[in-house]
């Protein structure tokens, strides 16, 4: 506290007593510890992160982008006047206008049948001043800093002088009376040059009240007065007290901590009490102070792990959509199934809180560079896939031509090979766009379905010998299923099998819709007899394969000549393997186990050569038979 006494002073009564022993800095120094916990909050974050403040009451209040803008305007030609959050909140506001525009013209954009990827912003003239004017405001506060900081150096100058002189008052004791209003005046002085470098304060005001008190150690003033000073001094430091212990109940913690900062700077320059109170008043403050201090840190020590907690989750959801595999998303749905995914995370990052200062806004741009790339490939795929569409289009319209083409045919059994193959081809062709793929089906279906309808008005004949056949087939399936609950020999059961199999394959066709059906019961019932009685399965091929002969000799007589020359093929290949396992033969021995198992081995896949080059070589002799009737029947033709 300054004191305010009159500059004549009374002279001392009293002589100087003898000068006092230097006090120890514990007794000397009353200036309290100061945590010093930077701040993890970002200044300046990108704008997809930005978290309105409470206090943007004024930015709210503006109504447009041009008020806002005009406000800050104002603001430009006085930085020294406005706070850095009012200015923070005005740009904050003035954004979320700015992308509530963009949102509504997209939102416009898409309903009038664009894509959210073909849509370009844009540009605002207004938020082109609006950078303008933010960048001549941080041109302006930053000349301002770098002023305050050049005023700071000059003030602890002066302040340096100004101990300096109190130390040359405390070295001459004999004028200690005299010098009073001199000592004064610098106290006056020294309360009226404010800021210095923070980093310099603490030692500062140490060495200044070093000497503080040195003086009035040694000056012999009349003692109500001394007291009196001393009590007006006590009091402004109970108050001071009492205010820091009243910030224990502020909620705002960062806001007490800077309060807590002010009521340091007005302890530093309150004057000194009694020496029987000077410690007691001092340990009062600093555990005030240590209190708000501690919670300060506590506070920021919490922020600082909940940050490290939300760039974990940020992290995660990065990696996610980092490693999507886009060689998978080869369909519209497998894209849209991903975008729904994509939007769920970009959704889910909104939720999150800041992540640490340094970087919030490298994992910003990380996340931002993932979608980024999702949305470009998915851009090009759908690109791809409207050019595709076309070409699918054209090769559909081909089909639909060609099935019209052949709907009026009376060739039943090529015209129904031919749609029939038509149907598959259109399978294979990718989809077209949804405005023509109904009618374009219709189209086609329409084709195919009117020659069936013929072709089923002109064999109705034909569908009863089915029928018939159908019956007969389910007889002889009947009798299979009575061989094999019986109890007949193994060879007299071969027997009858081989018979049923003959009689089955010369059974003609059944409806089409059985015929998958009975053939599975059919094929189910041969298997389980050959099984159960240990039938040659070499003799249920052959059998099989002279039902065949039959369908192959239909489709035309090429088609056999050319089923012979590749069982001739398959015969001389299993006669050189047959031959290369004789050759080897002869190189193995029997004396170890080894040999001896490698030798079993290769008697067993010798065995089943010789029987796979019979069974081919009676397939070959089916076929020369076959030719040879055919022949024949020709020859007595002509």
């Amino acid at each position: 506290m300054t004191d305010t006494h009159d500059t004549n002073l009374p002279k001392a009564t009293e002589e100087l007593e003898e000068e006092k022993k230097k006090v120890e800095n514990a007794e000397a120094t009353e200036a309290p510890v100061e945590i010093t916990v930077q701040e993890t909050m970002p200044e300046t974050v990108v704008q997809e992160e930005q978290v309105p403040n409470d206090s943007t009451e004024e930015a709210a209040s503006k109504t447009s982008k041009e008020e806002i803008l005009a406000h800050l305007k104002e603001i430009a030609t006085q930085v020294e006047n406005v706070e850095k959050q009012e200015i923070d909140n005005l740009k904050q506001a003035f954004y979320r206008l700015h992308n509530a525009e963009q949102e509504a013209a997209k939102k416009l954009f898409v309903e009038n049948g664009g894509t959210e990827e073909e849509f370009v912003p844009v540009k605002d003239p207004v938020e082109e001043e609006m950078k303008n004017v933010m960048s001549v405001i941080r041109e302006k506060r930053s000349s301002l800093n770098n002023e305050l900081e050049k005023q700071k150096e000059l003030n602890l100058q002066i302040k340096l002088s100004i101990i300096e002189e109190l130390k040359e008052l405390v070295e001459s004791p004999e004028d200690a009376n005299k010098s009073y209003s001199e000592f004064k005046k610098l106290q006056q002085q020294w309360n009226e040059v404010k800021l210095i470098p923070q980093g310099k304060s603490s030692e500062l005001w140490k060495n200044y009240q070093l000497y503080v008190e040195k003086f009035y150690d040694l000056l012999k003033l009349d003692k109500e007065f001394r007291e009196y000073d001393f009590k007006k001094n006590l009091e402004v430091k109970i108050r001071l007290c009492e205010a820091a212990e009243k910030l224990a109940e502020e909620k705002d913690i960062v806001s007490a901590f800077h309060q807590l900062q002010k009521l340091h700077a007005e302890f530093r320059e309150a004057g000194p009490v009694s020496k029987d109170k000077r410690e007691e008043i001092w340990l009062r403050f600093k555990a005030a102070s240590t209190m708000i201090n501690r919670r300060h840190q506590q506070h920021f020590e919490v922020l600082k792990a909940s940050e490290q907690h939300n760039l974990d989750q940020k992290t995660v959801i990065c990696e996610i959509v980092e490693s999507i595999d886009y060689k998978e998303l080869t369909h519209y749905a497998d894209w849209d199934s991903k975008t729904q995914e994509i939007i769920a995370l970009q959704n889910k990052w909104k939720t999150i809180g800041f992540a640490p200062q340094r970087m919030n806004v490298k994992i910003f741009e990380r996340f931002r560079k993932a979608c980024d790339e999702f949305f470009r490939r998915k851009g090009e795929f759908f690109k791809s896939l409207k050019e595709g569409m076309n070409a699918n289009l054209e090769q559909k319209r081909n089909l639909c031509q060609q099935a019209e083409a052949l709907k009026e045919s009376t060739d039943w059994k090529n015209t129904s090979d031919a749609l029939a193959k038509l149907q598959k081809e259109w399978k294979t062709i990718g989809p077209v766009g949804k405005k023509y793929s109904e009618a374009l089906w219709k189209r086609f279906i329409g084709a195919c379905d009117y020659f069936f309808e013929q072709k089923a008005k002109a064999t109705s004949s034909t569908r009863t010998v089915e029928t018939e056949n159908l019956a007969k087939k389910k007889k002889l399936l009947e009798q299979l299923a009575a061989l094999e609950q019986g109890d007949s020999a193994a060879d007299e059961v071969a027997n009858k099998v081989r018979g049923i199999m003959l009689e089955w394959n010369n059974i003609g066709h059944v409806p089409f819709k059985d015929k998958d059906r009975l053939i599975k019961q059919y094929n189910e019932r041969i298997d389980a007899l050959f099984k159960r009685f240990n039938i040659d399965a070499s003799t249920k091929k052959l059998t099989n394969f002279k039902a065949n002969i039959t369908n192959i000799q239909e489709s035309g007589p090429q088609n056999l000549y050319r089923e012979r020359d590749k069982l001739v093929r398959q015969a001389d290949i299993l006669k050189n393997e047959l031959q290369t396992y004789e050759n080897n033969l002869g190189f193995l021995t029997t004396s170890s186990k080894k040999g001896s198992n490698l030798l079993t081995e290769l008697n067993r896949k010798m065995e089943k050569l010789r029987d796979d080059l019979v069974l081919v070589q009676e397939k070959i002799k089916l076929i020369d038979e076959s030719l040879k009737t055919e022949n024949a029947d020709k020859e007595e033709e002509a």
